[in-house]
C-alpha cells in the first residue's frame, strides 16, 4: 500500500521489488521534512568534496517561509521504495522569471537520488505532471530559486570540493539519471580557478581602468561596515536585476529576497571584499567576493551552533581561497571602461587580500567574452555544472 498522499509510479526492475511511490512534502509534515533534509547527508557520507547545506535554511524553504513563496509556488517531492527514502527534488515555477507572452518554465532543484533510475524517473514524471497542470511545457534544472543560489549538475571536476553551498557537488551517476529520462543540455556553467602567482592583469585592461578612474566620473568605494553594506543592498539588487535581465530564465530578486541575501552575504564576507562601481555618484556595478568557508561548513555538518560560528570566524583568517560569485555592471556603463574596472578591482582584491587562489563561479558558456577574459587573466576552468532541459 502506498503511503498516505503518495502517488504510485511503478514496480522495481524485474517486478520483484517494492514499488516506487512519490510523496508531496507538506509544510506542516515534520517527518517528511526531516527525511527530505536528511537524504543527502546519507548519500554523501564520507565524501570529502561535499559541503552540507544548512538544515535551517532548507527547512525554511520546505515550510514555505522563504520570500520566494510571496510571488511563486513550489512542491518538494520524496521518492520512496518500500518505505525507504531513495530520492527527492523540488519542482517550482518562478513567476518573476516569466517573459510577457511566453509560458513560464518549470524548474527543479534539490535533486538527490540513489543510483536508482526508476526512482529518478518517478520523481521527474511527478514533477512534469505538476508542471503541466500549471501550463509549463518544459522542465529545466537543476536551478535555484534565483541565480544567486547556483545552478547546474556537476559533470566535470569531481575531484574538487564544492564552492560552499552554491555550486554543489554531485555523484557522477547523477548525469545518467537525468539523461536516461530524456534531459539534454540547456547550458553549462564554468568554475574558473585563478592562482595568485599566475594572475595577470593585461596592460590593456589596466590602462583602460586607470583612464576611466582618471576621468573622475567612475569611483570605486569600499564598504567600511556591514551596516553600510545592508543599507545599500537595495541598490545592489536593482543593478543585479537590470544587469542580468536579458539572460534566459533569469529570475529577478524581490526586495525581500534582496534583503535576505544581503544579510547572508554580510555574515560570510568582509565588507572590504565587496566593491561598488559608481558613475557620477550613481550605482553602476558591483563585485561580490568572500572567503571560502567550505571547510568550516563541512565541520558544522549543516548546523550553526555557537562553536560553529567561532569556527567560521577562524576560517575567515585561515582559508587560502577567495570566491567570486557576483559581478555585474549596467549595460550603459560597459563601454565607458566599467568592465575594465571590474577586472581591475578583482585583480587588486586578490593581490592585496593575501589569498593564494580565487574561484570564479557560475560563468555561463554563452558569455564568450568573459570566458576569454578569464583565460587572459590566467584562470583555468576546472569544474563544469550543466543545466538540463526536457520538453513535457
Amino acid at each position: 500500500m502506498a503511503p498516505h498522499g503518495a502517488i504510485m509510479i511503478g514496480q522495481a526492475a524485474g517486478g520483484g521489488g517494492a514499488a516506487v511511490s512519490i510523496v508531496p512534502v507538506q509544510p506542516a509534515d515534520r517527518e517528511r521534512i526531516r527525511q527530505f533534509i536528511d537524504l543527502p547527508f546519507e548519500l554523501y557520507r564520507g565524501t570529502p568534496q561535499w559541503v552540507p547545506p544548512l538544515r535551517g535554511e532548507l527547512r525554511r524553504v520546505l515550510e514555505r517561509r522563504h520570500p520566494f513563496f510571496r510571488h511563486s509556488e513550489a512542491q518538494p517531492l520524496l521518492a520512496l521504495r518500500g518505505g525507504e527514502v531513495v530520492g527527492r527534488l523540488t519542482v517550482f515555477q518562478n513567476r518573476g522569471a516569466g517573459r510577457p507572452g511566453n509560458p513560464v518554465s518549470a524548474h527543479f532543484y534539490h535533486f538527490e537520488c540513489r543510483d536508482d533510475p526508476e526512482a529518478a524517473a518517478a520523481l521527474f514524471e511527478a514533477a512534469g505532471a505538476w508542471a503541466r497542470e500549471r501550463g509549463s511545457g518544459e522542465l529545466v534544472g537543476p536551478y535555484g530559486f534565483s541565480t544567486m543560489d547556483g545552478g547546474g549538475l556537476l559533470i566535470e571536476g569531481f575531484a574538487h570540493r564544492a564552492s560552499m553551498t552554491m555550486m554543489h557537488y554531485h555523484h557522477p551517476y547523477y548525469r545518467a539519471l537525468l539523461e536516461s529520462w530524456g534531459f539534454a543540455k540547456e547550458r553549462d556553467f564554468y568554475t574558473a580557478l585563478v592562482e595568485r602567482e599566475g594572475f595577470e592583469l593585461p596592460e590593456k585592461i589596466r590602462r583602460a581602468a586607470e583612464v576611466a578612474l582618471k576621468r573622475g566620473r567612475f569611483t570605486v568605494p569600499s564598504f567600511r561596515s556591514k551596516r553600510e553594506l545592508l543599507r545599500l543592498a537595495g541598490g545592489i539588487g536593482e543593478v543585479y536585476n537590470r544587469s542580468f535581465a536579458s539572460h534566459d530564465d533569469f529570475s529577478p530578486l524581490s526586495p525581500r529576497e534582496i534583503r535576505g541575501l544581503a544579510r547572508t552575504l554580510a555574515r560570510v564576507t568582509r565588507p572590504s571584499l565587496v566593491k561598488l562601481l559608481m558613475y557620477d555618484n550613481a550605482l553602476a556595478g558591483f563585485l561580490l567576493t568572500f572567503p571560502d568557508l567550505s571547510g568550516a561548513l563541512q565541520r558544522a555538518g549543516g548546523s550553526l551552533a555557537p562553536w560553529n560560528l567561532i569556527d567560521l570566524a577562524t576560517e575567515w583568517r585561515r582559508t587560502e581561497m577567495l570566491i567570486v560569485n557576483g559581478a555585474g555592471i549596467l549595460p550603459e556603463y560597459q563601454r565607458l571602461g566599467g568592465n575594465a574596472l571590474l577586472y581591475y578591482e578583482l585583480y587588486r582584491t586578490v593581490m592585496q587580500s593575501g589569498y593564494r587562489r580565487a574561484e570564479m563561479v557560475q560563468i555561463a558558456d554563452t558569455t564568450t567574452l568573459m570566458l576569454r577574459d578569464m583565460q587572459t587573466l590566467g584562470g583555468r576552468i576546472y569544474k563544469i555544472h550543466r543545466v538540463f532541459r526536457r520538453s513535457l
